[in-house]
């Protein structure tokens, strides 16, 4: 195989993802925009948010009984238009209505598009190389992080909300043109996981585990991350024109301390790691949802730690999970563990959006330092499941 073609593809590969994971990124800062303008609380945000989970996941797995059996272009192919026409929706939407609308389009295509995204970098890439292939699809992440979002804040803030949604949907458009044209056509695989291998997972104690340590990190996460753009706003002080600065930094130092995470795993082991993230997660998680008003540089510290360790155990807990079954039913336990991370987040988001109110007279947010004591019990349940999951990959 010529190895500047995969590499040319795998490059395109994460810049459609990256367009996908932008489109789930940049809603959750949007939150005190979009209370403002279209006149909306906190629990319509958690719902904004939570629809595009809930139906990702539905979706996802629905796609588990049949992606495989689909050419990996000729699914990417259909999955992606769907996703522009979601994210298109999100741009023309003048209601909350038709965005919670728009929100679960592209949530339903988006999580089949993120799926169909890897298992195709899988396909095209060496087995010897299929590290570096799935490290360069999954750097998007870091890169939405980084330059996504604050370019999507700053159209928002200089614009209108609707602004970051007009160029993903632009942008994606120019991609989808070019993954038509440019990426090759592997053939389909002759039978998908099918029904069979989803019901031995389900059948299989540890993998229920591995499926529920994964749910249980998301609420660890996710309880958090949706309303901590308003909270900083409206509670700590910053100013919506400052947001992307968080995202900016946080993303920013995720790109050097999440490969190191990765080389410590190896090193010392993976329930280890886990547990020492975890601790500096917890003490991280405490400070920000009781945040009093603070200067920028001590906000912007705080939220560069929050996402160093917050986001930095979810490297062991993939490692833990994805030895957690036989290679053989790898690829449908990873379909319904991505699923049930995506079920799991929405249905977080929208317990947040319970949890959390608005004071009357200051208007300032209140309950936000409880979602910070569920994330800590979470976290601690977290650890003690991945102790006890047991890596089968030698089997």
């Amino acid at each position: 195989m010529n190895p500047s073609l995969p590499r040319a593809a795998l490059l395109l590969l994460a810049a459609v993802q990256f367009t996908n994971i932008l489109d789930f990124m940049v809603m959750m800062p949007l939150g005190p925009q979009l209370m403002r303008t279209l006149h909306i609380g906190t629990a319509q945000v958690g719902q904004l948010v939570s629809s595009y989970e809930w139906t990702s996941a539905l979706c996802g797995v629905a796609a588990a009984f049949f992606i495989d059996r689909l050419p990996r272009k000729r699914a990417l192919m259909i999955a992606y238009p769907g996703f522009i026409l979601g994210t298109l929706g999100c741009a023309l939407a003048d209601t909350f209505g038709e965005l919670l609308l728009a929100r679960s389009l592209a949530g339903a295509f988006g999580g089949v598009l993120g799926a169909v995204i890897m298992a195709f970098a899988a396909d095209i890439s060496p087995p010897q190389l299929r590290g570096t292939a799935m490290g360069m699809v999954m750097a998007a992440f870091s890169v939405a992080s980084v330059a996504g979002v604050p370019a999507g804040l700053w159209l928002a803030t200089n614009y209108n909300w609707e602004a970051p949604f007009w160029l993903i949907s632009i942008l994606a458009t120019v991609l989808w043109v070019l993954a038509g044209l440019k990426l090759p056509s592997p053939a389909a695989t002759s039978s998908g996981p099918g029904a069979a291998a989803i019901f031995r997972i389900f059948r299989d104690r540890n993998a229920l585990l591995a499926l529920l340590l994964m749910m249980v990190m998301v609420v660890s996460h996710f309880t958090i991350i949706p309303f901590l753009s308003p909270y900083l706003v409206r509670n700590v002080g910053l100013t919506e024109a400052q947001l992307p600065l968080i995202y900016l930094v946080g993303g920013a130092v995720t790109l050097f301390t999440t490969p190191w995470v990765g080389r410590l795993v190896d090193r010392r082991g993976r329930v280890r790691v886990l547990a020492g993230m975890s601790v500096g997660a917890v003490a991280v998680m405490v400070l920000i949802t009781n945040l009093p008003p603070a200067p920028l540089f001590a906000v912007l510290l705080s939220a560069a730690a929050f996402f160093v360790f917050g986001s930095g155990r979810f490297v062991p807990v993939q490692a833990i999970t994805s030895a957690a079954v036989a290679p053989a039913s790898r690829g449908a336990f990873m379909s319904l563990s991505s699923a049930g991370r995506d079920f799991t987040a929405g249905c977080t988001a929208l317990l947040g959006g319970g949890v959390v109110g608005v004071e009357a007279k200051t208007g300032q947010l209140t309950g936000f330092a409880l979602l910070g004591w569920i994330a800590v019990a979470a976290s601690i349940a977290a650890v003690w499941l991945a102790s006890r999951v047991k890596s089968v990959e030698s089997a």
